[in-house]
């Protein structure tokens, strides 16, 4: 079976994280492991408090995946701090992880910041020349190339400067008023598009988790990154789609919308009645 590994923060109810990226594998067909960046407080209408793990303990984390059950891929997501980023990478380094997947995750869906300032120049300096792909929303990818991005030939200039500054392929992600969730692959000087449906559904809590993870997934499964971005946008469309409708701010899809057998059946409790 193949495995992958998350490096991220938990999120306390489940909907992003580690826990996003778990459930993901998981559903993608591989073995999910974890390296817990941070502990975060938080529901569907925001971040209450935030408890990084120690660069030490991050570092034995990795260690200890890496050398029992060596990950055919690897996700990155909330690094909150600079010290936290250069122990990834200098474990990814080491150990010479293969499809690494980056989400340069900066803000929250809820809009609470989730990086520290002096960490963003760490993570383009340190993580980005490792990545396989990362994957910036229109916010993240502003920040990363200093540009303005206000239609999708901003976009595509975006994601080029990002890519060939960095020597890795980029997955622009639409959405945010510019278009109708269509996303931009820039691989090895080419750029493609992957059309999608916006789809109709206010809970959206760790979408950018689900996809990364879903890329990852493939990756570790041998497909292509072409493929893997479709796979992965077929995959968070069906989440979506399911129209699971929990808590009282932006809310989380369903993972598991595909989830079918014996252990998914509820108890019958007219039978319990009789």
């Amino acid at each position: 079976m193949k495995t992958a590994l998350s490096i991220a923060g938990s999120d306390s109810c489940g909907g992003a994280g580690i826990q996003a990226d778990i459930k993901t594998m998981t559903m993608n067909g591989v073995y999910a492991m974890s390296a817990v960046t941070a502990l975060t407080a938080q529901n569907t209408t925001g971040v209450r408090a935030i408890q990084e793990a120690t660069p030490e303990f991050l570092g034995q984390q990795i260690d200890a995946v890496f050398e029992d059950i060596y990950p055919d891929a690897v996700k990155i997501g909330m690094v909150s701090s600079a010290e936290l980023i250069k122990v990834i990478a200098e474990k990814l380094k080491f150990y010479k992880a293969k499809n690494v997947v980056v989400d340069p995750v900066m803000v929250a869906t809820s809009g609470s910041s989730l990086l520290k300032t002096d960490a963003v120049e760490t993570l383009i300096k340190e993580l980005l020349p490792l990545a396989t792909v990362i994957t910036p929303n229109i916010p993240e990818a502003e920040i990363l190339s200093g540009m303005t991005i206000k239609d999708e030939n901003d976009m595509k200039k975006a994601a080029k400067q990002i890519g060939d500054a960095h020597g890795c392929a980029v997955l622009l992600k639409g959405g945010h008023s510019i278009n109708d969730a269509n996303d931009l692959l820039y691989t090895a000087g080419m750029l493609t598009w992957f059309r999608g449906r916006r789809i109709d559904n206010p809970n959206t809590h760790g979408t950018g988790c689900t996809l990364s993870s879903a890329i990852a997934s493939n990756l570790a499964k041998d497909f292509d990154l072409a493929e893997s971005v479709a796979r992965a946008k077929s995959y968070i469309s069906g989440a979506l789609s399911d129209m699971l409708d929990l808590g009282s701010g932006a809310g989380p899809m369903n993972h598991a919308f595909n989830l079918t057998g014996d252990y998914r059946e509820e108890a019958d409790l007219d039978d319990w009645d009789d």
